[in-house]
């Protein structure tokens, strides 16, 4: 674990592997540990980045207001931190949406892009609505097991919890372990719902993959459809039976796509 003060504010981060730059960005309440089943996918051919944002983790988590325009610079400073000129960058749900204004605000230093589990946000994409964003991202306080279980019932499909009832008792162990800051947590939520990048999609210049799975019951999957339209010669991947952490679920499909596409994309 290493520590970094950038952009105003202390990150804690991980380099892991060698090859080219690789950057993984996390989601809104989670930290840089949902990616550690997909760490191993890419270090032995990449040198690989994952960090605890602004407001999450172990980083720090100033009272102010976060935006996801702010969240993208700070992964731009980290970069120029760690020596990585540009990276290939892969973002999941809230990290989806960094991503994105990341490669439209630093677009010489994105090399591709993976977006998963994302929206482009605004009026034109499917809202973030119903019983499951209100539970699973509620900012009010709650105990581990009410927001784990609350995370772990919105995340996965139906079908993988019955078939995998651990999830939820590690959802609930990784809250014991990790607690949701409060503050934090706030500016990161109303940061996200703010986001919106719909009319600036097609600025986007490097390639593009879109990844979600079909069952997200967080982030419908038409927005990944949207983007996937919206962004130059970007590929789409609808992933089946998947909820919102579909790595999780559809593992060997979900890197089997990254890799093709990292592939494709590599010097």
């Amino acid at each position: 674990m290493l520590r970094a003060r950038v952009n105003g504010v202390e990150l804690v981060y991980e380099l892991n592997g060698s090859g080219e730059p690789l950057v993984l960005i996390h989601g809104a309440q989670s930290d840089r540990s949902i990616f550690a089943g997909l760490l191993p996918t890419f270090t032995d051919r990449f040198q690989v980045l994952s960090f605890d944002q602004r407001g999450s983790g172990q980083s720090e988590k100033p009272d102010m207001d976060y935006t996801i325009a702010l969240l993208a610079d700070d992964t731009a400073a980290l970069l120029d931190e760690v020596g990585f000129d540009s990276a290939h960058i892969i973002g999941v749900s809230m990290g989806g949406m960094i991503a994105q204004e990341f490669a439209l605000r630093h677009p010489a230093k994105a090399r591709s892009l993976v977006l998963g589990c994302t929206t482009p946000g605004g009026p034109q994409a499917v809202p973030l609505s119903g019983e499951g964003i209100a539970n699973a991202y509620s900012t009010k306080e709650m105990s581990a097991e009410e927001r784990g279980r609350a995370l772990a019932e919105a995340a996965f499909t139906t079908g993988y919890i019955e078939a995998h009832p651990e999830v939820i008792t590690a959802m609930i162990e990784a809250r014991r372990n990790r607690p949701i800051d409060p503050v934090g947590f706030g500016h990161r939520m109303k940061a996200a719902f703010s986001h919106d990048t719909y009319d600036r999609l097609p600025s986007i210049a490097c390639p593009t993959l879109v990844l979600t799975g079909k069952q997200d019951a967080l982030i419908a999957w038409e927005n990944s459809s949207l983007l996937a339209e919206r962004i130059p010669g970007a590929a789409c991947v609808v992933l089946e039976p998947a909820g919102h952490v579909f790595w999780i679920e559809q593992p060997e499909q979900s890197r089997r796509a990254i890799l093709d596409f990292l592939h494709h994309h590599t010097a």
